[in-house]
This record gives C-alpha cells, structure tokens and sequence, in this order.
C-alpha cells in the first residue's frame, strides 16, 4: 500500500529536473549594457563605429567589457548599472542622430543553457526600471473627418445630380440638408439609404423647409472608434520596435487609451518622440512637359548608386496612392535579379485609384516617394549653466523606385529597387504598420529609473524568502516528517513555477512576485487539508498506512474544487484586467497548476518513500 509504480515516480522526477534546468537560467543576472543600432534598418553598424563609442565610455571614465558586435547591432556592457544613462547620453551625443543609442540589459546565460532553449523570465516595467505613457486617442477628430467627407460627398451627389437650391450644413456631427422641394428630398433620402447606409436620418418640416437630419449611428460611432485606436495599437507596437527594448508593452485600455511601457528606456522625451514618428509611401506620376511648374518637386533617390547615376528626379506633386490604401505589404526577392522586392495589396478604393492613375499614363514612369520623419536631438546650455536636451523631428524624403509603367495596375503589384533585405524589410514593416489612423495625446507619462527596479527586486525577492521560511517553520514545527515532505514539494513548486514562467516568456513585474508569495501560502493549503484528513483517520483508529490512503484520496475532491475556483478567478482578472493586474493573474494561474502537481502528487511521492511498503505503527504528524 501507498507505493507509486516505477513509472509514475520516473515521470515526477523528470518534471522535477527539466523544471530544474529551465529555472536555472534565472540565477544569472543581466548586465547593464548599452545597445547600437541604426536609425534604419538600412544603416549598418561598423566596428569603427563600435570604437567611437569605446573611446567616448573610456574618455568619460565609464568601466565597460564584453563589446559584441554584428552588421545591425552593437552591445557594450557595463560595470556598473548607474553608468547607464550618462554612458547612453554620451555616446548618442558622440555618434549623432543616424544611430539609435538605448540602454539594455544583456543576458549572461551559459550558451549550453541557450541551446536547450532555457533562458531568463523578463522583467516588467516595475522591475527593470523605463519609462509609461498613457496615450488618449482623439476619436472626435476621426468623428468629425468622417462628417467632412460625408459632408462632400452628398455635394458632390448634389452637383452630379444638378439639384438646385439644396444647401447641406454639418454641425457637432450633426448633417442637415435643406431640400428646394418634396420630390429632392424624396430623392435625397433615397441616396442616403442606398449609398450612406451608416447615418441615421428623419425627415423635418420646419417653418415651411423641406429638412433632413441626419447623423451617425451608435453602431457605426463604435466601430470607427474601436478601428482608430487598433490602427493606433499596431503602429504604436511596430514602432516601439525600432527603440531597441526587449519586452515593450503596448494595449488597450478603456474606450480610447493606449497605454505603452518600454522597460530599460530612461529618456520620455526620446522615447515619446519615437513613439510620434511617422513614416509614409506615395505613388506618384513623373513630371512631364505638360506638368505645371507649380505642380512638381524634386527629390534625390534612396539608393546612393542610383543617385550617382541619375541625380533628383522631379515628380508630381499629386500622388496617385498614399500608404493610407496599403493593406498588405511582404518582403519577398524578384526572380529574374534575385533583389529584394515588397509585394503590396491594396484595399479597394486604392486599387480603384492605381488603377486610374496606371491606366492613363502608360511608357511613364511612377515614383515610389517614402516620407519618414526623423527625429533630431539639439543640445542647448540653459540660463542655470546645465545642459538641456530637445527632440525635433523633421522629414526626409527620398525615391524608393522610378519604374515605367507597362500596362494598367490593380490592388497588388511589387516595389523593387529597394538596396538590401533591411531596407525591404523596414519598408513592409512601416506600410502594414500604417500612418496613425487618429491624433494622440499624452495624457500621463513616468519613469521608473535602474535603481529603483534593483530595489523592487531585492524587496520581492525578500518578500519570497521571507514568506518561504516562515511557511517551511511551521510545517516542519506542526506536520513534522509530513510538513518534511511537504516542505520539499513546495520547494519544487517554487522551481516548477519560476520556469514554466520562464518556458513561456511571461513577464515578471512586482504584482508577479506579490502572485509568487501568494502561490508559496497557497500551495501548503492542500497539504494541510490532507494532513488534517490522516489525523482524523487516525483518531477514528484507522491503521497508518490505510489512513495516508485515505487522506490523499478524499482531501482530493476538496483541493480540486478550491484551485478550479480560484484558477477561474486568475483567468477573470486577466481577461478583463490590464497592465499590474495582468501580471498577478499570470503568477497566481501559473502558480495554481504547479502547487496542484506538486501538493499532491509530489507530496506523495515523497510520503510514500519513506512510509510505503512498510510496517508502521505510528506516524509523525
């Protein structure tokens, strides 16, 4: 009685260990680096470039090792973690605003630990120290575009149709059309039903006018809003990417906020003018002897050959498309030169508008103009003799491509003449990410320094030990040989724990570690149930051996029905939590399938060795 077979033995040992090997990689802290990289994925770092910034860290007495080095990122560790924002300064000041200079925390796990495919949990914003925005998404200027176009295109029907005496008037989302008669009104309406589906309108007689109102329904309010702040949400994500963070978090809250947390960033004004930047595509026609002088600009080409070769090229200023009417964009390689290419689709009305454009200019050639605004940083001496820092951005424009048109375009087409994969790949990047559907404010903005994220870890990880000891006393003083095992499991529940966060990318932030604690209390809650259920048994004179039979078996109802409630609850919170809450969640759902294994399962296993096939008279409990 009570002895596992081999199998089941074998397997908790299994779990334990690769449990083991996955968690290890934690005990290794990062080191405090600096990271480089290009402004564009274009830009390429050189080692030269890599001992500019040595020789800066070495000027400014800042102690460094372990340079890495590859053709699109350069990583200089630190000594120490307080150098970081001086050293980040310092070399962004040296290197200019060509590169991307970001403080980082570099791994410092064994590469035989890498290979298995163990590495550290990351570390959240409370943690790792950086920088939150709250974001506001202003969805009455999405609103109010929305009426302006409304607004022309019942005009623009007005005119088509030759109505006379009909006047439209948009106020506070409000349309109201005044009708010369019965019979345009009549008709008005008839247009609205069939072609503006999304207003809702009445018909008023008012002081003799023949009056329609209309406005936009509920529905449609809802679904424009929720499409600006998504379109909001994917650029933001994609363009957090170019600051060089390892785990940037970017959701939604509430109605129309978006809340962005970029840990290791400690520059609000660098990482705020990144978050704001904006890049573009235009499809535009080449100028020709017919084309207006007042009608046309030169711009250089992006590929340096090709600006040797053949100089500015001078276009139209009208564009054909925009990367508005980008709705798909891939990198992929031409055929025929094996150079890299971006395949773009089109949503409807764009490919309605290439179409257009190519089918009436065919043998010309079509420029592919791509508008990025870069960020510059000016460094100016207050009135207090300190230094002060401002960010500017201003655009740059350069032609992607000039190719001559061969026949009419639809929706898809590709991009060549791009100069290497980077490049396409930045390119397809940028158009799937779009332009920001909407204008956004900062509504709130906080940092969180180094220092500060070191101190929340050591309390948290006090917080941990604390807790473990106190709850390891008193199963020992209480349980005895069983508060023994007990104690065991909840070691490997805590080794269980760590790395299944770990196998999963979670993040950990200090409500994570507040789950942690919980999870260490919780986790003897069914040992304790059980053990209770073996003394009972054997105050009612049951033999030993029967009662530790009895006790694992009918506490097991108990504890499933308590860990399915509350592992229902850690889905709630995170389902309709965010940021913090979110992070507790994790741990306690996490925390809740690792304690059940462990309590009850390694518990047993570690009871059942030393008890199990054996003649026992009493038992330590």
């Amino acid at each position: 009685m009570n002895r596992y077979p081999i199998w089941k033995n074998l397997l908790i040992l299994v779990v334990v260990v690769v449990g083991f090997f996955y968690a290890l990689p934690n005990i290794y802290a990062p080191d405090p680096a600096i990271q480089i990289s290009g402004s564009s994925a274009a830009l390429e770092i050189t080692e030269g470039d890599l001992q500019k910034a040595e020789a800066v860290l070495t000027e400014q007495g800042i102690d460094y090792f372990g340079v890495e080095f590859d053709k699109s990122n350069g990583l200089i560790r630190l000594r120490q973690q307080d150098d970081q924002l001086t050293a980040q300064r310092k070399v962004q000041a040296s290197l200019g605003n060509d590169f991307v200079v970001a403080v980082n925390l570099a791994p410092t796990t064994p590469e035989w630990l890498l290979n298995i495919g163990a590495g550290p949990m990351k570390l959240g914003l409370d943690l790792a120290g950086g920088v939150h925005f709250l974001l506001e998404v202003d969805t009455p200027k999405v609103l109010a575009e929305e009426m302006e176009s409304i607004e022309s295109y019942i005009n623009k029907h007005i005119r088509k149709e030759r109505m006379r005496g009909v006047d439209v008037r948009v106020r506070d989302n409000l349309v109201t059309i005044e009708a010369a008669s019965d019979e345009q009104r009549v008709a008005l309406t008839s247009m609205l039903r069939a072609d503006l589906s999304e207003l809702q309108y009445e018909k008023v007689d008012e002081g003799g006018k023949y009056l329609i109102r209309a406005s936009l329904s509920d529905t449609y309010i809802r679904e424009k809003e929720d499409y600006a702040v998504t379109q909001n949400l994917t650029t933001l994500r994609n363009r957090v990417n170019e600051i060089g963070v390892a785990e940037p978090m970017v959701q939604r809250q509430g109605r129309n906020r978006i809340v962005v947390e970029l840990p290791g960033i400690q520059d609000t004004a660098r990482a705020k003018a990144v978050i704001g930047k904006t890049a573009n595509l235009e499809f535009r026609l080449e100028a020709d002897a017919a084309t207006l002088a007042s009608q046309r600009e030169s711009y250089p080409m992006r590929d340096d050959r090709q600006q040797r070769l053949y100089g500015d090229a001078t276009i139209e200023k009208r564009p054909i498309v925009t990367g508005q009417n980008v709705s798909n964009a891939q990198v992929g390689y031409d055929p025929d030169t094996s150079l890299p290419q971006v395949s773009i689709t089109l949503d409807s009305q764009g490919g309605t508008l290439m179409h257009r454009g190519t089918r009436e200019n065919i043998k010309r050639r079509m420029a592919v103009l791509f508008i990025e605004y870069k960020t510059e940083t000016k460094r100016s001496i207050d009135e207090n003799g300190e230094e002060k820092i401002t960010y500017t951005q201003t655009p740059e424009s350069s032609i992607i491509s000039l190719a001559t048109i061969q026949s009419a375009l639809g929706k898809s087409f590709r991009i060549t003449g791009l100069e290497n994969p980077q490049a396409a790949s930045e390119l397809a990047l940028l158009l799937r990410a779009g332009a920001l559907a909407a204008p956004m404010g900062f509504v709130e903005e906080r940092t969180i320094g180094p220092s500060l994220g070191a101190e929340n870890i050591s309390q948290g990880v006090k917080s941990v030990q604390i807790g473990l000891a106190l709850v390891l006393l008193f199963m020992l003083v209480y349980y005895r040989a069983f508060g023994f095992a007990a104690n065991i499991a909840l070691a490997f529940n805590l080794v269980l724990l760590i790395a299944v966060m770990s196998i999963f990318g979670a993040t950990l932030t200090m409500p994570g570690i507040a789950g942690i604690v919980l999870t260490v209390g919780m986790a003897v809650d069914a040992n304790v149930l059980i053990f209770s259920r073996i003394r009972e048994e054997l105050e009612n004179g049951v033999p030993p051996q029967t009662a530790i039979k009895a006790g694992f078996d009918r506490a097991f109802e108990t504890i499933l029905d308590a860990n399915i409630t509350t592992f229902i609850v850690a889905i709630i919170l995170y389902a309709i939590g965010s940021g913090s809450v979110k992070g507790f969640a994790v741990t306690l759902a996490i925390g809740i399938v690792t304690s059940m294994f462990t309590a009850i399962m390694g518990t047993r296993a570690i009871v059942n060795l030393i008890y199990g096939g054996r003649r026992v008279q009493k038992l330590w409990i």
